[in-house]
């Protein structure tokens, strides 16, 4: 999802508008509620009247400036996201929080809709404005509304060497990886093996070639000793569109998948950098010869790393 953003402020479909709008609306009148008449909640669950009410009004209070902010947010959602994230927040740890309540036998089943009216039926769309926003100030949005094709990406990009990357792969086999941005902890475990990979790719007489998303030249601060390495500059992702490679969705970025890998990246010491590329796009490794794919291996999730044993496995084996 993309957004046109004019004088500051981004145009986003109605429904988010709406959604903190009644989400507000729903915050102040709580905030009413809970100060006028404080007992009368937990009346309605069942539950004992608290001994002070004024700790219940406090947070009759704070629900009321949460409200007023998440009102004030509608005019912009995607701008206003830090207001959203709190919201969101607020509303996963009153779902939690019920939950172990529940369990524990604090709060009768009963008052369940309670929790559906306060925090389960915006959840979910709280969800959606805060993926929609991160797309929107992560993203980098494509200058074509039409990708180029392979031929013209080719004839249009060049390597760290000046050739451009139709005249390079006329001479031999590429072995292209397109990173994702530097800060990922699974970039900065395809830098750590980059050796590795270098020496498997010329086992099998193909040059190495990364595929980067910063201006020319600012890559070397992330590469330090292997700044010798070819390298394209990508920094509107355009090659990474021709090649098939487009942005990844939830699931792609922050799966289940995803966060056991990276646990497993940040235990082995990658650790995890700054934003520095378009934090949704997605990476992928290529062969590359005469202008034309010869092998594919799009990722899947944010966590595939480039396995080159597996790239190579439709070429003859190597002398």
């Amino acid at each position: 999802m993309s957004f046109a953003c004019e004088n500051g402020r981004c145009k986003t479909p109605c429904w988010m508008r709406r959604v903190l709008l009644a989400a507000g609306f729903y915050h102040l009148l709580f905030a009413v509620w809970a100060n006028c008449w404080p007992h009368l909640w937990f009346d309605w669950i069942g539950m004992e009247q608290p001994n002070h009410p004024i700790l219940w009004q406090a947070v009759g209070f704070l629900m009321g400036f949460m409200g007023l902010g998440l009102v004030l947010a509608a005019k912009d959602p995607v701008k206003h996201w830090v207001m959203v994230l709190v919201g969101f927040t607020k509303f996963t740890l009153g779902i939690i929080a019920f939950g172990v309540g529940l369990f524990q036998g604090d709060i009768p089943l009963r008052s369940i809709w309670m929790v559906m009216v306060a925090d389960v039926i915006w959840w979910a769309p709280f969800a959606g404005i805060l993926w929609a926003s991160l797309r929107a100030h992560a993203g980098v949005p494509p200058m074509r509304s039409e990708p180029l094709s392979i031929a013209e990406a080719a004839a249009s990009y060049s390597l760290s060497n000046g050739k451009t990357l139709a005249q390079a792969s006329e001479s031999k086999l590429l072995v292209l990886v397109f990173l994702r941005h530097f800060g990922c902890t699974f970039t900065r475990q395809i830098l750590r093996g980059l050796e590795n990979i270098q020496k498997e790719a010329h086992a099998h007489g193909a040059e190495l070639v990364l595929v980067h998303m910063l201006q020319n030249g600012k890559e070397t601060r992330y590469l330090g000793e292997r700044s010798g390495v070819a390298r394209i500059a990508d920094p509107r992702c355009e090659l990474y569109r021709a090649f098939g490679l487009g942005k990844g969705g939830f699931i792609e970025l922050f799966g289940p998948h995803v966060w056991w890998r990276g646990a497993l990246a940040i235990f082995k010491g990658c650790g995890v950098g700054h934003l520095a590329g378009d934090g949704l796009q997605m990476p992928g490794a290529f062969l590359f010869r005469d202008g034309q794919i010869i092998s594919s291996q799009p990722a899947r999730s944010a966590a595939d790393l480039p396995d080159l044993s597996e790239l190579f496995k439709s070429l003859p084996a190597p002398a």
